[in-house]
């Protein structure tokens, strides 16, 4: 059902992107911007992270057929990876699927403008995003509304990552340090079954054990 596709969509790109986590990284790595800077880097950097992902969900199938994987091979990767992003959630850990590294954020401070690098990516269009974005349109199978959907999906978190940018201080203010790792730990609760359920399709449709496709 395409509403149900919508939910999907909407809670992985929640989790892979991570709207209020970032909020607070940008808040870190804009500390000594001014308000004017600050709207500049949130809205580039969410116009280019998304084209990076809307870029990815018209040519990821052509890029996997590039490089020989196969639709079953993506949804059990994808769903490893994503289970792996879960993992990190509920016990309120920080990896490089959908944050940046220790060695990025060094770089990131030297920069006059973060928008492209590290916001746009690997923040906001980071591997955990990238993956999730081709999962789920080829999961969608050539049906034109689940692919609608999946990208109405992409542009509501979009938007909510531009408000979340943009109220960065309220947030940290209004939910804290304990309510951003609350918040964290039940999506990724939600999205660690649905990355199971990823891998069941995966190795089900890959015809490696018979009956279970």
């Amino acid at each position: 059902m395409p509403t149900q596709t919508l939910l999907v969509a909407f809670t992985t790109f929640f989790a892979t992107i991570g709207p209020a986590d970032l909020a607070l990284v940008f808040l870190a790595l804009t500390r000594d911007s001014t308000p004017a800077e600050r709207r500049r880097f949130a809205l580039r950097g969410v116009l280019i992270g998304g084209a990076i992902l809307l870029f990815f969900a018209v040519f990821g199938e052509a890029v996997l057929s590039l490089f020989g994987i196969t639709i079953p091979a993506l949804r059990t990767a994808g769903g490893v990876l994503l289970l792996l992003i879960s993992i990190d959630m509920v016990f309120a850990r920080h990896s490089g699927g959908t944050s940046t590294t220790t060695e990025e954020d060094v770089e990131a401070r030297t920069r006059e403008d973060i928008s492209v690098f590290p916001l746009a990516t690997p923040l906001i269009a980071g591997p955990g995003a990238i993956s999730a974005m081709i999962l789920l349109i080829t999961s969608a199978e050539g049906d034109y509304a689940k692919d609608a959907m999946v990208i109405l999906a992409l542009f509501l978190i979009l938007a909510l990552t531009y408000a979340a940018l943009r109220l960065a201080i309220p947030i940290q203010r209004l939910l804290g340090v304990t309510g951003l790792q609350v918040v964290s730990r039940i999506i990724g609760v939600l999205l660690s079954a649905l990355a199971v359920q990823f891998i069941f399709d995966g190795v089900g449709s890959s015809g490696l054990i018979p009956g279970l496709q």
